[in-house]
């Protein structure tokens, strides 16, 4: 069974007023003095990742993620601020770069989109077993990406008003100039090539810098899959890497079965995630096969067929089907978020409603 891990990003805020607050490096520091040191500051102070242990079971998996959120938790409450569970900060901001050598060329080089980036993702690392199976499952999620986008999103608000989109972070995030879905590749070796090719051109620092959609980890000998808001729910964030492993299993055995990967073109690839980031799980979603627009229940349900045997060999199946239908049941973040704003029209509710979420039990 492959092993399987998860980054997530999560904003700091002020416990009172719900504000984005600079205190990752006050958070860090707290921590280590707890001796948990495995918090890392990200592009803005404002923001604070950290990642899971690998792990087979998604029981531990959950544990894990449950107890990472409550650490962070913990440590922000005794600097009078929250942690919580948001891909954009609902309130208005003005974030703070962080200081290290790294962000501050960003900084330089990017101007505003380095300082609009302060955006909060879940990435989702599963074990491969060479960089040539990496490449191949790869080529074989392509189609697939948008789905994940929807059903995690989480971001409706932007500088304290409605975006009208379900996941406004993945249309920051693509400003980027090397976000989104990429070409298939012939092989490992074309990919590398790619990236070496990307990084001579002296735009991207280096290759930590490709952001694809789902690219091969420069540190773990893992497919590393990067669309996703961070979810608001730690229940999603399961569900979200149980459907992952489900994908790269399945793109590995098709792989080894000699079925070719589905040709689509970027540019479709590009509107299904435009789509996926605009509707969520609300209105129609692009099918992945077909590339025509279904009800985004049809669409999801279809994700969960598809992984469906990969899913069954680990256990798994029921696990996912039932987080899957209290999804679809209860709704993403970006519903929660806006219903709260609908009841209660106060932004600073709807950061205090999705601290309270970020922090529920599995």
């Amino acid at each position: 069974m492959r092993s399987v891990g998860v980054e997530e990003e999560l904003l700091l805020v002020d416990r009172d007023s719900g504000e984005p607050r600079a205190l990752s490096s006050a958070v860090m520091a707290v921590a280590a003095k707890e001796g948990a040191a495995d918090f890392e500051a990200e592009l803005h102070r404002e923001q604070l990742e950290f990642a899971t242990s690998p792990h087979q079971s998604m029981s531990n998996l959950a544990e894990d993620v449950v107890r990472w959120r409550t650490a962070a938790a913990d440590h922000a409450e005794t600097l009078g601020g929250a942690a919580v569970a948001l891909a954009t900060s609902p309130l208005p901001v003005s974030p703070t770069v962080g200081t290290g050598t790294r962000h501050q060329w960003l900084a330089q080089e990017f101007g505003l989109t380095t300082q609009e980036q302060l955006t909060c993702g879940c990435h989702v690392h599963v074990f491969v077993e060479s960089d040539e199976e990496g490449v191949a499952v790869l080529n074989r999620l392509r189609p697939w990406m948008p789905l994940l986008v929807a059903l995690s999103a989480n971001s409706p608000f932007w500088q304290g008003q409605d975006s009208r989109y379900s996941s406004y972070r993945s249309r920051v995030w693509g400003r980027w100039p090397t976000a989104g879905p990429v070409e298939l590749f012939d092989d490992a070796a074309a990919y590398h090539r790619q990236v070496q090719a990307m990084v001579a051109t002296g735009v991207i620092r280096d290759r930590g810098m490709v952001y694809f959609d789902a690219r091969l980890s420069a540190a773990h000998p893992t497919v590393e899959v990067r669309v996703a808001d961070v979810c608001l729910e730690p229940f999603t964030t399961v569900l979200l890497a149980m459907l992952v492993r489900g994908l790269v299993e399945t793109a590995a055995r098709d792989w080894q079965a000699g079925e070719p990967a589905v040709a689509h073109p970027v540019s479709l690839l590009r509107l299904a995630t435009w789509r996926a980031s605009r509707s969520g799980l609300d209105g129609e979603l692009v099918c992945p096969r077909l590339m025509r627009p279904v009800p985004a229940r049809a669409a999801v349900e279809s994700l969960l067929e598809h992984v469906r045997p990969a899913l069954e060999d680990a256990g798994d199946f029921e696990g996912a089907r039932a987080l899957l239908s209290r999804l679809l049941h209860d709704g993403n973040g970006t519903h929660v978020q806006r219903e709260v704003y609908r009841r209660t029209g106060s932004l600073r509710e709807v950061v205090a409603e999705c601290v309270r979420h970020t922090h529920g039990g599995m």
